[in-house]
């Protein structure tokens, strides 16, 4: 009975297992998986598995802007997500993929251990106008290593660079200090991020209007470009495998 019962099973696992190996190639792992599934899909919302088949994950696929393919990591819009939040949020991810939200050091750790990433990070001013930094090379370390950031290789697209200079920082919270200060400048400037002394951009700031002198540098700002007295209308950081 028993052997009959293991030959049951052993045939249907025969059976399910083109079917099995179908499923694992067909999950993907970023929005270049998605477009290499299907070239012609249209940036939108979709759901990627950085870490495994259980990792489902909604992202915003960006595929239009410089070739496409990139997977945003991070994204204002119209200051709907508070982003002044404790470690474990960043850790994890918060927000809505079609609108503001951030995707989460784990999975974003994990990206970049499976390939070799380069970043986009695009950004517009209450005037409409339009800018980019691009990085050939972007990676994080795992947690155990404080998220520290590696970023390399800068093309400027009009908007300046001002994430070299926090490249090797480790990412800090409000309940996490991790920066180079002797302040606290999650604290001080009221975001997440990767800071040095403190910051020359702070995309996960408070959403403001433009230029505003009211309280210095808190807003969703990109120094080289507007300064610190101007919050951005949108910035968005997003990531794809090199070629």
């Amino acid at each position: 009975m028993t052997s009959h019962l293991s030959q049951v099973v052993s045939v249907v696992l025969l059976l399910l297992a083109p079917v099995l190996i179908r499923c694992q190639l067909v999950l993907p792992v970023d929005c270049s998986d998605i477009y290499h599934q299907d070239t012609s899909r249209p940036s939108g919302v979709y759901s990627i598995y950085p870490i495994g088949p259980t990792s489902a994950v909604q992202v915003y696929c960006d595929m239009a802007s410089e070739g496409g393919r990139w997977t945003v990591m991070q994204r204002r819009m119209d200051g709907t997500v508070n982003f002044y939040r404790p470690w474990d949020h960043y850790k994890a991810g918060f927000g809505n993929a079609d609108g503001e939200y951030w995707l989460g050091l784990e999975n974003i750790f994990h990206l970049t251990l499976r390939r070799s990433y380069e970043l986009l990070v695009d950004m517009e001013d209450f005037s409409g106008n339009k800018v980019f930094a691009r990085y050939s090379k972007f990676s994080i370390d795992p947690e155990s290593f404080g998220y520290r950031l590696h970023v390399s290789g800068f093309t400027d697209g009009g908007a300046g660079d001002c994430l070299s200079v926090v490249s090797g920082q480790k990412f800090s919270t409000l309940d996490r200090d991790q920066d180079s200060a002797n302040g606290h400048c999650a604290r001080s400037y009221l975001g997440g991020f990767w800071y040095n002394n403190c910051h020359k951009a702070n995309p996960t700031g408070v959403y403001r209007w433009g230029a505003d002198k009211t309280l210095f540098a808190i807003g969703v700002e990109w120094s080289s470009w507007k300064g610190h007295d101007y919050s951005l209308k949108t910035i968005s950081m997003k990531i794809r495998p090199l070629q």
